[in-house]
């Protein structure tokens, strides 16, 4: 670690808002506050995670909390008011099956070292993806009204007939993770598997650890898309 850290992260944010600006991605303030944020979040829980891992209940609490505000976040960016809590549903049905398999088989420990991280990464995951499938499914149900309203002509329920229409847009909020698992090691060497390497594991043992995320990930984000379209289409979140 460098004196000059604190100097690179203030021009690197610098940098990525002054682009956004002059891009007009309508995003330059958001990544100022974006990264404020996440320095001020993370140094709160560089400070708690110590005292969160060492007591079962701290860390359930911990997981619990991570899961609200992942639910909180993702049902903004589909829809306003009490609809939008139904994020909730898919991110859960997608992080918690998949971190209680990896949980019962003993793949993954019961040590909080490991359960926040994990769950962590499913949350995130299931969070971007609830969000872009949402996103996705409710705009082209929006774009394509008219179909929608053809198909209710000729007969067929809505669920069915706006699943035809939103479906494989939603989908599309799958291939990020896709594109992950597809290029790992050629393209890129994820977070876990730097982490363990710089922890002293060995790279067969980091490679194992990856693999096993990556997997998880992809599964959780799979159930949460499949779950998003359906409330979408169920008009949950319109």
């Amino acid at each position: 670690m460098t004196v000059l850290l604190p100097v690179v992260l203030i021009a690197l944010v610098a940098m990525g808002a002054v682009v956004a600006w002059l891009g007009r991605l309508g995003h330059g303030r958001a990544v100022l506050t974006a990264c404020l944020r996440a320095a001020v979040q993370l140094g709160a829980v560089s400070v708690l995670i110590g005292w969160v891992v060492v007591r079962g209940a701290a860390t359930a609490g911990f997981v619990l909390v991570m899961y609200v505000v992942a639910a909180l976040t993702a049902g903004r960016r589909i829809a306003r008011g009490r609809q939008a809590w139904w994020a909730a549903v898919p991110i859960a049905l997608g992080a918690g099956p998949v971190l209680a398999v990896l949980v019962v088989s003993g793949t993954i420990s019961l040590d909080g070292l490991v359960v926040i991280p994990i769950a962590g990464i499913l949350l995130g995951g299931c969070l971007t993806a609830t969000s872009l499938a949402g996103r996705r499914a409710v705009e082209e149900l929006a774009q394509r009204k008219g179909e929608v309203e053809a198909a209710l002509a000729l007969g067929l329920p809505y669920r069915e007939a706006a699943l035809e229409i939103c479906r494989p847009a939603a989908a599309q909020a799958l291939v990020p993770a896709l594109d992950q698992t597809r290029t790992v090691g050629l393209v890129t060497l994820p977070g876990a598997f730097v982490g363990m390497l710089l922890g002293g594991a060995s790279p067969v043992q980091a490679g194992v650890v990856q693999l096993v995320v990556l997997v998880a990930l992809l599964a959780a984000e799979a159930v949460a898309i499949v779950v998003t379209t359906e409330l979408v289409a169920r008009g949950s979140f319109t």
